[in-house]
């Protein structure tokens, strides 16, 4: 991990300019954690809009330390939900030794550093990884919101590798509506639950938002989760105290007529569509 007083900090940049100030925050949070320092620390500093940056990958150790020495299982709770996000939000296109985009950085600060900035955000990744099933005990045994235990199944994808589902959990982090791309006609496919049965999804053409009283069209749900993706995922859900995201799967992994063209289409594949790695 980078010194305190390392002049590599000042040459890795966050979402508003120069990581200087990271350290300090870091140093901070090392010697009693603060949500608020956390908070100011991730939000100013290591992501926005879905984007990390390269202080980001600097901090990721510094965060993975913190989550595996902690005894506070909150805060590792929280560690590992954010680490999940930064790294869903990661390129899953860039190799070692380090990412094309780090070219620059390379040339100022030395490539032999970016090697090590990388190796060891992905060493930090496989310590919070090692972490899914005291957080999966915590969840499943505290009161936390729906909301807050689909973020931690967005970080436990993206640990695994799903980068497309965990950035789908993440779009759609609410439960209460998702969007899929009919694979024929190119429409959007607005799925919500049903008004009266909400374990139920159905398929409207227009966003129900806008567009009150319009036809819904029945989904057929799966009887089985032969996709092993949507089977993992679902028996997270259970694992975790999560049954809404759990039953809503097997509508997710079902099929529909497209209400803009009447095609029938496998929903899983075309939720996933407009998802990249």
């Amino acid at each position: 991990m980078l010194k305190w007083s390392s002049d590599v900090w000042a040459k890795l940049t966050g979402p508003y300019g120069s990581a200087e100030n990271v350290p300090v925050l870091l140093q901070q949070l090392m010697g009693q954690y603060s949500q608020e320092i956390f908070d100011e620390l991730f939000q100013e500093h290591l992501f926005h809009q879905n984007t990390i940056y390269t202080a980001t990958y600097a901090a990721m150790p510094f965060l993975a330390q913190l989550a595996c020495s902690t005894s506070d299982a909150e805060v590792r709770k929280e560690l590992f939900i954010n680490g999940g996000i930064i790294e869903a939000s990661r390129d899953g296109r860039d190799e070692a030794p380090f990412p094309e985009a780090w070219a620059e950085l390379a040339e100022d600060a030395g490539s032999s550093v970016c090697a090590e900035l990388y190796r060891e955000y992905i060493e930090a990744v496989g310590k919070l990884k090692a972490l899914t099933g005291e957080v999966f005990a915590y969840a499943a045994h505290h009161s936390i919101d729906e909301t807050e235990k689909r973020y931690i199944l967005v970080a436990d994808a993206a640990y695994r590798g799903s980068y497309i589902v965990a950035n789908m959990l993440m779009t759609f982090i609410h439960g209460d509506e998702y969007v899929a791309v009919c694979p024929a006609c190119g429409e959007d496919v607005f799925l919500w639950p049903d008004e009266d049965h909400a374990e139920i999804l159905q398929a409207h053409e227009h966003d129900p938002v806008f567009h009150t009283g319009q036809e819904s069209h029945v989904i057929v749900p799966a009887t089985s989760l032969a996709d092993e993706e949507i089977r993992t995922l679902a028996e997270r859900a259970v694992a975790i105290g999560e049954p809404t995201l759990a039953g809503h799967l097997h509508y997710l992994a079902g099929e529909t007529s497209c209400p803009s063209c009447r095609e029938r289409i496998s929903i899983w594949p075309s939720l996933l569509s407009t998802f990249t790695v």
